[in-house]
């Protein structure tokens, strides 16, 4: 039986792809081969010689030390696009509250349980909780990947103008999106234009921070901002100070770090629901657990966050694998015996070659390969 191990708990579709008379799923396994996990942390995690993949449920990385991975030959997976309609609809939920006080006006009806004069309460106390519309408001969308491009597309039906920015975009790119989609390639636009503004791009020491004074003071006054991508993206700092002035009018995110929490009004703090729907959920474990069995058994890679993408059919009965920070991963293997197909793929540092045989080659020339090797596998 092939081990994998899973960090949380996780939908049982991905019995869908993990044959249970092939795998044995369970959250105490010894050896594990792959290892299943959505949100726990993995940094002090001890990787065992045997694990070859591990696959995350979910878009972001953060909880995966994927250096620590990489030289231990581990190849890291994502499932992006998996949980993206999820956030769409939680990122449009955002831009409504960010204009109505419903949740204030929720509180204050529940405080007239009871009373005979509640009709007459909630007439003359609802104009505290009045509250702009998004219909023809400008929003500005910060990435437009898979999320992003769905946000883009409900909030145009939503009546709103879009104007959309991504550095790996183009004009043609963008009007596939949408038609009524305004594309831009200078941030500024973006901060410049925004009435609303939300956030749809990785986190990296790039984009740390990227949301913070400089930026603020570019946006419109009473600007709202959303944030349902990463807490690190926003400097908490300069989102407060703008709070207190009024540069910006309220933000909402989806991570309630310590920072934000009852600290403001102008916050709304979201328990990061952003793919907590049963279905996100379901298609992160059928995607995760597809991509996971497809490495272990023909050893392709696709969706990877830490190793080149490279997918192969099989031809041969013998399939060897190289992961290796040496580019002449593809020639060591060409020179173990005569491959009916062979080809590698370079992302940073590290290559990734396939080789398929008709039979095994020799042990020592599998020994030839470890030498250096991440990570050297017969399948």
């Amino acid at each position: 039986m092939i081990e994998i191990k899973k960090l949380n708990a996780i939908s049982d579709l991905i019995y869908q792809n993990l044959n249970q008379d092939v795998y044995s799923v369970s959250d105490s396994a010894a050896d594990p081969v792959g290892i299943l996990v959505r949100s726990a942390a993995m940094h002090e995690y001890e990787i065992n010689p045997s694990l070859v993949a591990v696959a995350r449920a979910g878009a972001g990385v953060n909880n995966i030390p994927l250096p620590k991975m990489t030289d231990n030959g581990v190849v890291v997976f994502n499932t992006p696009g998996a949980n993206a309609n999820a956030v769409k609809e939680l990122v449009i939920l955002a831009l409504l509250l960010s204009c109505r006080d419903v949740l204030g006006g929720v509180a204050f009806a529940g405080t007239l349980k009871g009373k005979e004069d509640a009709a007459k309460q909630v007439e003359s106390g609802k104009k505290a909780f009045v509250g702009p519309e998004i219909f023809g408001k400008t929003l500005g969308v910060i990435g437009l990947g898979a999320i992003g491009a769905l946000v883009a597309k409900a909030a145009i039906a939503l009546g709103m103008k879009v104007v959309g920015y991504d550095p790996f975009f183009t004009e043609e790119k963008a009007k596939n999106i949408s038609e009524e989609l305004s594309f831009t390639k200078d941030l500024d636009e973006i901060f410049h234009a925004g009435d609303f503004i939300t956030i749809h791009v990785p986190f990296n020491d790039a984009t740390r921070g990227m949301i913070g004074k400089q930026a603020i003071e570019k946006m419109k006054d009473g600007v709202r901002i959303i944030n349902c991508a990463r807490a690190e993206l926003v400097d908490n700092e300069a989102i407060l100070e703008a709070l207190s002035s009024g540069k910006v009018k309220k933000y909402v995110t989806d991570f309630p770090v310590p920072a934000v929490i009852g600290v403001s009004d102008h916050i709304i703090t979201i328990p990061h629901l952003g793919a907590s729907t049963p279905e996100a959920e379901d298609n992160c474990a059928v995607m995760a657990s597809a991509e996971l069995k497809d490495f272990i058994e023909n050893g392709n890679i696709k969706n990877s966050v830490n190793c080149p993408a490279l997918s192969l059919a099989r031809k041969g009965k013998v399939r060897v694998t190289i992961l290796s920070k040496d580019k002449d991963a593809e020639k060591k293997l060409a020179a173990i015996g005569n491959a009916l197909q062979i080809s590698s793929a370079t992302r940073g540092d590290v290559c990734y070659a396939i080789a398929d045989f008709d039979a095994a080659p020799a042990a020592d020339a599998i020994d030839s390969l470890k030498n250096g090797a991440l990570k050297v596998r017969v399948l």
